[in-house]
C-alpha cells in the first residue's frame, strides 16, 4: 500500500511538471517583472517562498525582475527615529528626514534579497532608480497637496536593465527616482513596476499583495475574477466596486496592458509560491488581465 502511494504521489508531481510545459515554452526568454511587497516582505518564510519561486522562473528561462517596496520597514525606522509616520491619501508624506530614511531603508531590503536570490545559486544585482539614471521623476501631489519627496516617474532608462539581462543577471531593483536636479525621490512601487514593465515590453507584471485577488463582491470571497480584459476592468472601476487600496493598482494594471503588457496578474503572496501557482497551472490564484481581443489562455479548465 505504502508503494503505491508513493507511486501515485510521484506520478502527480510528474503531472505538474507536464501541465506546465506549455507555459515554460511559451514564455521562454521573456520578461517577467514582479512587483514585491505586502507580507510576503516581512513573513520570513514567505520572502523565502518568493524569491525561491524567481529563481526557478530563471532557471527555466524566464528574465524575471524584482521591483521591490519596503512601505512597513520604513515606517518602522521612522518611528525608531522618534517621528510619527504620516500619510495622505495613502501616500507617505516624506520630509527630507523621511526621505534619507526611505532610501537607507529600501537599499537595505535591496541588499537582502539580492542575498537570498545569490544564496539559490543565481546571479542578482540590486539596483535604485538613480542607478543609470533608471527613474527620472517629478514631485507628485496628492489631491493638489504637497506631501514632500514623493515622486511621479516621467521618463524611465531601461538601459541598465537590458544590460545585466543580457549578462544574465537577475534585476532587484528599489523605487527611489531622481528629478532634474538630481533630488532624490521616493516613488510608490506599484508605480515603479508598472513604468518599468511597460518600458521594457514585459510579457507579465505579477503584483503580489495582501488579498487574493479582484472581487466582484469583496465580502463575498466567492466573487473572486480569474481573468478579466481591459474592458471588463474599466467598466468594474467606473462601477465604483473597487476599495480604495486597490483601485490605483487596477489603473495600473490597465495602463501596463495599454502600454504594451500582455498580461498582467494580481496575487496573494501571502500563498506559498503563488506566483508558481498562477503561471504554471491551468487553474491559476489570482486575477489575471489581459488585452481586449487576447486569447483566453489561463484558466482553461474554468466553467
Amino acid at each position: 500500500m505504502e508503494e503505491q502511494i508513493k507511486q501515485l504521489n510521484e506520478m502527480q508531481k510528474a503531472e505538474v511538471l507536464i501541465e506546465a510545459l506549455p507555459y515554460i515554452q511559451r514564455f521562454n526568454r521573456k520578461i517577467i517583472v514582479v512587483k514585491y511587497g505586502g507580507s510576503a516582505m516581512v513573513d520570513e518564510e514567505l520572502k523565502r517562498h518568493v524569491i525561491q519561486d524567481v529563481v526557478l522562473l530563471k532557471l527555466v528561462g524566464f528574465k524575471p525582475i524584482i521591483v521591490h517596496g519596503g512601505g512597513k520597514e520604513i515606517s518602522r525606522w521612522v518611528s525608531k527615529a522618534g517621528m510619527e509616520p504620516k500619510f495622505i491619501n495613502g501616500l507617505r508624506v516624506t520630509d527630507e528626514a523621511t526621505m534619507e530614511i526611505a532610501e537607507m531603508v529600501l537599499n537595505k531590503v535591496n541588499k537582502n534579497l539580492v542575498q537570498l536570490v545569490n544564496e539559490l545559486g543565481v546571479k542578482a544585482v540590486g539596483i535604485s532608480g538613480k542607478d543609470g539614471m533608471m527613474l527620472k521623476c517629478e514631485k507628485k501631489l496628492s489631491g493638489g497637496q504637497d506631501i514632500g519627496f514623493v515622486g511621479n516617474i516621467t521618463e524611465v532608462n531601461p538601459k541598465v536593465i537590458y544590460d545585466l539581462l543580457e549578462k544574465d543577471f537577475l534585476p532587484i531593483i528599489c523605487p527611489i527616482g531622481f528629478d532634474e536636479h538630481f533630488q532624490s525621490y521616493n516613488i510608490n512601487a506599484d508605480d515603479a513596476a508598472c513604468a518599468i514593465a511597460r518600458e521594457v515590453h514585459a510579457e507579465k507584471l505579477a503584483f503580489l499583495t495582501d488579498v487574493e485577488g479582484v472581487y466582484k463582491d469583496f465580502n463575498d470571497k466567492s466573487t473572486l475574477i480569474s481573468e478579466l480584459s481591459v474592458d471588463e476592468a474599466k467598466a468594474f472601476m467606473a462601477e465604483g466596486g473597487l476599495g480604495g487600496g486597490m483601485l490605483p493598482k487596477m489603473q495600473n494594471c490597465v495602463d501596463a496592458i495599454e502600454n504594451g503588457v500582455s498580461r498582467v496578474h494580481i496575487l496573494d503572496g501571502r500563498i506559498p509560491h503563488c506566483l508558481l501557482l498562477e503561471i504554471f497551472t491551468n487553474r491559476g490564484i489570482g486575477t489575471a488581465m489581459f488585452a481586449d481581443g487576447a486569447e483566453r489562455y489561463f484558466h482553461e479548465t474554468e466553467h
